[in-house]
């Protein structure tokens, strides 16, 4: 599924984070980072900065639809990342536009659970997003709050919980899942990709840092791109990743709010 032309254009489907570090602006500047052209749908607008969200105002599902048409009508897209949906009208919005032209690959950020560990979605957004959105991805990358919610469990608390998830995340109609674990307590954030009837475990050092404002937004985003450069997925996520963990080593040269700052996406670059 790589893309036909050498620079892959690749499309975002989410809320907008003004002080950049999360939603939109954090994959736009990911997707840009990693090489690929990157446009957007915008889902939502939010009052929020990096310490927390202060409000929500959505986007009519109508508008969203308009926004989808009018761009998929011009630009062939070759790798498409879903953020935050909280209605089962967006939800349905999505799936129709993207089954009908359908881009290369999709990548389903399922975001239900704030770090404070609040639910962000209701009942009927959690339904919408596990009957529309799962089955259309070929990827999706909850981290262990987010499966639970997705099947109705406990979160998982080792990496044996995390592997007993698997058949149940499997029978969601993904394509693959990829189970973050930077919630498991220690000095790793070991991440499990359920391929097929395959575990792979990716591992990875905890990063010491207080910038993980949208690590979940870039990571899912990081993946899309690699994505839509030709990578297959096992090997996306962990290049993603690889990349992820470097941003968030260079977070500390940003200066950015006076809660969880972004990482740094640009590091490559500057």
């Amino acid at each position: 599924m790589a893309a036909s032309r050498s620079i892959p254009n690749t499309l975002t489907i989410a809320g907008s984070d003004p002080s950049g570090g999360a939603g939109i602006q954090a994959d736009l500047k990911t997707l840009s980072a990693l090489g690929t052209y990157a446009t957007s749908v915008i889902t939502a607008l939010t009052a929020q900065n990096t310490r927390g969200v202060n409000g929500v105002h959505p986007v009519p599902a109508a508008f969203i639809a308009a926004q989808l048409e009018t761009l998929l009508d011009d630009i062939a897209i070759d790798a498409v990342k879903i953020g935050m949906v909280a209605s089962r009208e967006v939800a349905e919005v999505i799936r129709e536009a993207l089954g009908t032209r359908r881009p290369g690959w999709i990548v389903l950020d399922p975001v239900m659970v704030a770090k404070s560990g609040d639910i962000l979605v209701n009942d009927a957004g959690i339904a919408a997003v596990r009957e529309c959105l799962v089955p259309l991805a070929d990827l999706i990358t909850p981290n262990l709050p987010e499966a639970a919610v997705l099947l109705g469990c406990p979160v998982p608390e080792d990496r044996a919980g995390m592997e007993a998830l698997a058949p149940g995340l499997r029978a969601l109609g993904a394509g693959a899942v990829l189970l973050k674990g930077g919630h498991l307590h220690g000095e790793h954030c070991p991440d499990l990709l359920i391929e097929g009837g395959a575990l792979h475990w990716v591992e990875g050092a905890r990063i010491a840092t207080g910038n993980l404002h949208g690590t979940g937004c870039t990571l899912s985003s990081a993946i899309t791109a690699r994505l839509a450069l030709g990578d297959a997925p096992r090997d996306a996520v962990a290049a993603a990743k690889a990349w992820l963990s470097r941003a968030l080593e260079e977070s500390h040269q940003l200066d950015v709010g006076q809660g969880h700052g972004p990482v740094h996406h640009f590091h490559a670059a500057w």
